[in-house]
């Protein structure tokens, strides 16, 4: 039913979570903290906004999305910007098509919506293909926020098989919290 829903909003409207700007956040860790270029993967990257930001900052960057439609955007906007970019339809808790090591990850609003039964397969697989060391930068809702969302304990208890919680940044506006993990 999720599926459906996403891909009814890309195909209908422009979804209000793909504003084409690349969050503050993101921009901070690559450009002011110099996070030295490598393999990136943004799951749920939506129409790719993000993974083309990592590509012209000369990432080699890949995007997962499950909705075709997102996908096929992400495409042409990565072609039209001159890019070099890998996209694809996927599922983020199955991601047995992608090869390590990475050297970071992105998830802007993704793991939180996933059902809680979903999240430890996520955590495993991104264990899986992210070489030690290497950051994941999460966006997240918390549970008072009027969407589905996850505490911060929670967040730091899910993760701790593997990943070491670096920074927590609690969001402005709507619940919720920028977390980097190592």
């Amino acid at each position: 039913m999720r599926r459906l829903w996403f891909t009814l909003a890309y195909l209908f409207s422009r979804p209000r979570w793909d504003t084409n700007i690349t969050p503050p956040e993101l921009v901070e860790l690559i450009e002011t903290q110099r996070l030295a270029p490598g393999r990136a993967l943004d799951l749920g990257c939506g129409t790719g906004t993000n993974v083309i930001y990592l590509a012209k900052h000369g990432w080699q960057a890949v995007g997962v999305d499950f909705v075709g439609k997102a996908i096929a955007t992400a495409k042409r906007k990565a072609k039209a910007a001159g890019v070099a970019a890998d996209f694809y339809q996927g599922d983020v808790t199955s991601l047995d098509f992608l090869q390590p090591p990475f050297d970071f990850a992105l998830d802007i609003g993704c793991f939180h919506s996933l059902a809680s039964d979903r999240r430890p397969t996520y955590i495993a697989g991104l264990r899986r293909l992210l070489r030690p060391g290497a950051l994941f930068l999460c966006y997240a809702f918390k549970p008072e926020s009027p969407m589905s969302g996850i505490g911060v304990e929670e967040m730091q208890t899910l993760f701790s098989d593997g990943f070491t919680c670096v920074k927590v940044e609690h969001g402005q506006g709507t619940p919720s919290a920028w977390y980097t993990f190592a």
